[in-house]
């Protein structure tokens, strides 16, 4: 395979990983080295690439094993799960601002999730993977990705409807 090969088989996902990757590491900087070093270990598999069903998955699982062990080491300690997908362009300014501010209440609400349930809704509701391909992805069956995001989402909906109805007595 040559370059040009190669470039025309990641280009589909490579945004893909870089927005896994920004998802799950704060920097933009940080996310960028991440969906490098995944592009390189791909190219360093080049040759074998062939006797994958799902490239793009198998991208998607190294992204995510680089970023967890990204997390996870000594530099982990500058490093959080954050989430900056924001609103409507067309809106108020005083609906961007509730917009911003809503999106900023749901992402600590996600922080709070168990980080499995973080990265299942970020592939399935953010990226829009299907969940055979989740599955593949993190290793657990589809019936499991599925009971993870409805408790993910029912977390998610009990501690807005806490929240909204703390203000309202």
């Amino acid at each position: 395979m040559n370059q040009l090969e190669f470039i025309q088989l990641i280009n589909p996902f490579k945004s893909k990983v870089f927005r896994l990757a920004k998802r799950l590491l704060v920097s933009t900087e940080e996310a960028e080295d991440a969906s490098q070093e995944v592009l390189i270990k791909l190219w360093n598999k080049k040759e074998d690439l062939n006797q994958y069903k799902s490239i793009e998955a198998m991208a998607m699982t190294m992204t995510k094993n680089f970023c967890l062990d990204q997390l996870k080491s000594k530099r982990a300690s500058n490093l959080s799960l954050v989430h900056s997908d924001y609103g409507s362009r067309d809106a108020s300014l005083l609906q961007k601002v509730e917009d911003i501010d809503s999106l900023s209440w749901v992402e600590r609400i996600i922080k709070e999730l168990p980080e499995q349930q973080q990265i299942i809704i970020h592939l399935r509701d953010v990226e829009h993977f299907e969940y055979e391909e989740i599955a593949k992805m993190i290793d657990m069956n589809e019936t499991a990705i599925r009971v993870a995001l409805s408790r993910a989402r029912k977390t998610i909906r009990e501690q807005i409807s806490k929240t909204h109805n703390y203000g309202i007595k």
